[in-house]
């Protein structure tokens, strides 16, 4: 049997786990005791507001940004404030024509000088790409810096984020505070298997009361619940989609493997950023009988986060002082500014009937000193997945 197909079937298997949990599930709600009790379970697909065409490419109206629920008048009070977000109020989207073309892809792009600040005024004819070695058309371009995104945060709750989920709480927080408001967000828990503690919503409010649920014991299910994540992530409103994964440990209880969670990511125009929390060099107590049960302190899996972030465009953390909160607040802020600061680019892959991987570079040949980075390529053929799971 193939990879893909066992993919397939575990899939398949998890997805008919939760069938039963899914039949209560509504699109926009969950209670918190049946979010740490239920298995992952994707919801319905949200409705898609109607779009315009303007200037050769769709324009996609945005929901109205939610404000925090009432309780006794003073709700806000103890709540903080979401960033206020300058710009336009639509999101431009390849027109459906485009989008519908066998070989259609497309990539985020983040440049950064040489001081590391983001590069953001730069046009499509400032790029160049090359898919499999050789220059293609930029079909879509855009600039991101209003563009909302679907977002998925996975956090670690296994025995050893014990001492960490303080610090992981208020990461989390820095992190949903400098997001766009209209993003799409869902949070999972994750120890020796995930929870959905909160499906997709654009009422951040609802994200940050949830962070109260976390609490750590069992072991790491860290492959599992990143192909729950991708899985999840489909639903998102939103065609640019990411995933943040917080984690102090190695996987060691997933029934999935590192080569099916790269295959899946390959597939999926998915950005995964991650924060790994201790040192990669560390004995791996979670192999040890119990190690990972009540605590301590495990070999965080720095090789396994940076190839999933290298994969798809995106970038890891390592926070190496356990106990650094500061640093882990300032890396989650860094990731949320980065997904305003970047470009999408949209082209069709060459001979887009053969199946297979097509490698992907862009370059800025104007301004070589700029580092440019964007995920190693794309799958291309039948069994691929597109970044619009409702497209307008």
């Amino acid at each position: 049997m193939t990879s893909r197909l066992r993919l397939r079937a575990w899939t398949l298997r998890r997805i008919l786990r939760g069938a039963l949990a899914a039949l209560v599930l509504t699109a926009t709600a969950v209670t918190p005791a049946a979010a740490q009790q239920g298995q992952f379970f994707p919801p319905p697909s949200p409705s898609i507001p109607t779009n315009q065409h303007q200037g050769g490419a769709a324009v996609l109206e945005l929901p109205t940004i939610p404000t925090a629920p009432e309780q006794g008048g003073n709700a806000t009070a103890t709540l903080p404030r979401m960033a206020p977000q300058p710009g336009a109020a639509a999101l431009v989207l390849p027109l459906r024509e485009l989008r519908a073309q066998q070989g259609y892809k497309q990539v985020t792009v983040t440049v950064t000088n040489q001081q590391g600040n983001y590069v953001t005024n730069l046009r499509a004819n400032d790029f160049r790409l090359l898919v499999d070695g050789q220059p293609r058309q930029i079909a879509f371009f855009r600039q991101d810096l209003n563009t909302p995104v679907s977002v998925g945060i996975l956090v670690d709750t296994s025995g050893s984020m014990q001492p960490k989920l303080a610090q992981a709480r208020a990461a989390i927080t820095e992190f949903v505070q400098n997001l766009n408001p209209r993003d799409d967000v869902f949070l999972f828990a994750f120890s020796s298997r995930p929870f959905l503690l909160q499906p997709f919503t654009t009422n951040h409010y609802l994200i940050l009361s949830r962070l109260e649920l976390l609490h750590a014991y069992g072991q790491t299910a860290l492959f599992d619940t990143i192909l729950d994540g991708l899985l999840m992530v489909q639903h998102g409103r939103y065609d640019k989609k990411a995933l943040l994964v917080i984690t102090d440990g190695m996987d060691n209880t997933s029934e999935a493997t590192l080569g099916q969670v790269i295959a899946q990511a390959r597939r999926m125009g998915v950005l995964i950023y991650s924060i790994g929390i201790g040192d990669p060099n560390a004995p791996n107590l979670a192999s040890m009988p119990f190690g990972g049960l009540f605590g301590g302190e495990d070999q965080v899996d720095a090789r396994t986060l940076d190839l999933l972030s290298t994969e798809t465009g995106a970038k890891t953390y390592i926070i190496r002082e356990v106990g650094d909160g500061i640093a882990l607040r300032n890396a989650c802020a860094s990731m949320s500014r980065e997904l305003r600061e970047q470009y999408t680019i949209g082209f069709v892959a060459p001979d887009a009937s053969r199946a297979g991987y097509r490698t992907v570079h862009v370059a800025v040949p104007t301004q070589p000193e700029d580092h440019v980075r964007v995920r190693k390529g794309v799958e291309v053929g039948p069994g691929t997945t597109t970044a619009y799971s409702t497209p307008p």
